[in-house]
């Protein structure tokens, strides 16, 4: 199934209303088809990662304003406690870039798995994998186009 056809077809699915069909979506060869409780379980996966992701961008982000608050009441400090500071913020934002970040791409494969499309790599379009989207469930890419990816 080509990246264009699995589009095709998961328009077609959206259009018609109908719920993705599990045995549908692509497996490499030597996997068998997907069922409706692997399926659950990725997403319910999923979704619990959603609700931590979501709650931990919450608190990083609650903490960075907490941080630019206190930043200004510091005028007196010295070199090292501004230092301090500062090395405490970027590490705040890190956190909070990392799990915006990691909630962007849980949303994705919900999405993907709303529409359909889940399991067909996004650069080639072939099969990413069953045993590789058990194992990360926000795959994108199949191993070789991930690793020509990496390669770069």
């Amino acid at each position: 199934m080509t990246q264009r056809s699995a589009g095709a077809t998961a328009a077609s699915r959206r259009a018609r209303g109908a719920k993705v069909r599990v045995h549908e979506l692509p497996v490499l060869q030597e996997e068998e088809p997907w069922t409706p409780e692997e399926l659950a379980e990725v997403r319910a996966e999923l979704e619990a990662d959603e609700a931590r992701l979501q709650g931990e961008l919450d608190e990083v982000e609650h903490d960075l304003v907490v941080l630019m608050r206190e930043s200004g009441e510091g005028s007196g400090d010295d070199q090292a406690d501004a230092g301090a500071a500062t090395w405490e913020r970027e590490h705040e934002l890190s956190l909070a870039n990392n799990a915006r970040s990691l909630l962007d791409q849980t949303h994705h494969a919900l999405e993907r798995i709303a529409e359909g499309e889940y399991g067909v790599c996004e650069s080639c379009g072939r099969a990413i994998g069953k045993m590789r989207l058990q194992a990360f469930p926000r795959a994108t890419l199949c191993m070789p186009c991930k690793q020509k990816q990496e390669r770069r």
